[in-house]
């Protein structure tokens, strides 16, 4: 069984107990003897080669069967961890730094049980799994728990974005992303605790509004694009923006959700290859499969602003033909509704371009370019991330844990996608069902989807990776 949230189905035998063993009777000789040559300069106190102990330390284990997890990565075990030495000036508790993003990394694991909470109400299905309301039985507080099961995240070769979602979860902090509380899980399913935001998804604010005002657009936009800003600056690309995935707070504010296909790209230098995402949303290079950067985020904020203004995707087809939509993606022609300003109008086409040495949030400067367009002259950038301007929507909420803004969900709904096309290459994704008429019209929400080809061949970042199915 795959490693999941840290935790890995495996068993020390006893050769791995007896190293371990020995390298912690090692640990302990030169900690003492560290200790009584503290007047040595720091670099003359070297510490023992612990490699093979922390080789070990890192191997959990979790008993077949029950649903007591013992051990998790991050946690001491009856071989202990080496102290690393602390810094000058850097407190002892000090949480750890990722070193790819910069960012502290809080350990979530195994900090709730189900039984913590009571389970109120569905409020929406994906792909892969259920995000059910809860009420915590400690607090009274609201959230949101992400429901996946093991054995489909296994069978969907979903293992690797799993565990990305939740290692990037746990570093993220911001205004307009949504917040992770806790992991946890049992013999059958993965947890995810998470805020619980009442304003129900932007896309079915948009669905009942038809098309946006400009200036609604503009700052529903601005938010997205902060929020977009701090994962580059991270080293993280997000690869999901649709407005299913952006939520409505009781503020009114934004809070991007579902970091499914979320990834840090510093360790192969700022580059991806996974097929995936939503067939609108995917920019020309994703569908060349021809390695891409987090500059296909940019090219998303301009489909999602195209869609918010016009009511439309810039790519619509009537039909949903899925190969009609790619063969538009790539031929990059893009019909601008005479209604649009000529600032969205300019801002649009240096997004909405195939052409990467002319994308905005590509070129030298980066974000600054989008920050800086025109369209956005009269934002306080500032002001907008502590959210001092009032948002143009509050949505109806009549009480704490008020989930009425969103659809009803029946608990035996698959949710698993029902319709596909497959394009040539055996290239299966899911179908759009968009309304059958000449008018062009809003597109229903669309499943996300990690395109696979034929024989259940995932294609991976990671070259060589092995998914190990339960047997």
């Amino acid at each position: 069984m795959p490693n999941i949230f840290g935790f890995h189905y495996h068993k020390r035998d006893a050769g791995e107990k007896a190293a371990a063993n020995a390298a912690s009777q090692q640990e302990q000789q030169a900690q003492s003897a560290t200790s009584q040559s503290s007047l040595l300069p720091l670099a003359a106190q070297v510490q023992p080669d612990v490699s093979q102990q922390s080789k070990n330390n890192n191997v959990d284990t979790v008993e077949s069967g029950s649903q007591s997890t013992q051990g998790f990565s991050s946690a001491q075990s009856s071989t202990s961890k080496p102290t690393p030495t602390t810094m000058p000036g850097v407190p002892a508790s000090a949480p750890d730094m990722n070193m790819y993003t910069g960012l502290p990394m809080r350990n979530l694991k195994g900090r709730y049980k189900l039984q913590d909470f009571t389970i109120l109400r569905t409020l929406g299905t994906g792909s892969f799994g259920r995000v059910h309301l809860v009420q915590s039985v400690h607090n009274q507080r609201f959230y949101a728990i992400k429901v996946l099961r093991k054995q489909h995240v296994v069978k969907m070769k979903q293992v690797e974005h799993v565990n990305n979602e939740h290692s990037v979860l746990s570093m993220v902090r911001h205004p307009f992303l949504v917040n992770l509380w806790g992991t946890f899980q049992d013999p059958t399913f993965l947890y995810m605790v998470m805020d619980f935001v009442p304003g129900g998804e932007l896309f079915s604010l948009l669905r009942q509004s038809r098309r946006f005002p400009s200036q609604v657009a503009k700052f529903y936009i601005s938010e997205v694009a902060l929020a977009i800003d701090f994962l580059h600056k991270h080293n993280i690309i997000y690869r999901d923006l649709k407005p299913e995935n952006v939520l409505i707070g009781a503020d009114g504010h934004l809070k991007l959700i579902d970091f499914g296909f979320a990834k840090v790209t510093a360790q192969s230098n700022g580059m991806c290859w996974t097929l995936c995402g939503t067939p609108d949303y995917l920019a020309p290079e994703v569908i060349r499969a021809r390695g891409y950067n987090a500059s296909v985020d940019w090219w998303s904020v301009g489909v999602l602003l195209f869609e918010m203004m016009a009511g439309y995707p810039p790519f619509y087809t009537e039909d949903g033909n899925p190969i009609k939509l790619y063969e538009k993606i790539l031929a990059g022609q893009v019909h601008y509704p005479s209604f649009f300003e000529p600032g969205a109008k300019d801002l649009l086409q240096s997004l909405l371009t195939a052409d990467l040495s002319k994308r905005f949030g590509n070129l030298h400067r980066g974000s600054r370019d989008i920050f800086a367009h025109m369209w956005f002259a009269e934002i306080d950038w500032e002001c907008l991330y502590r959210k001092e301007i009032p948002a143009p929507y509050i949505p109806n909420i009549n009480m704490d844990g008020d989930a009425s803004q969103y659809v009803s969900h029946a608990r035996n709904k698959p949710c698993v996608p029902t319709y596909t096309h497959t394009l040539p290459g055996s290239i299966s994704i899911p179908k759009m069902i968009c309304p059958s008429t000449s008018v062009p019209m809003l597109r229903t929400s669309s499943p996300t989807c990690s395109l696979t080809f034929s024989g259940g061949t995932n294609i991976s970042d990671t070259a060589g990776m092995v998914i190990e199915a339960q047997s």
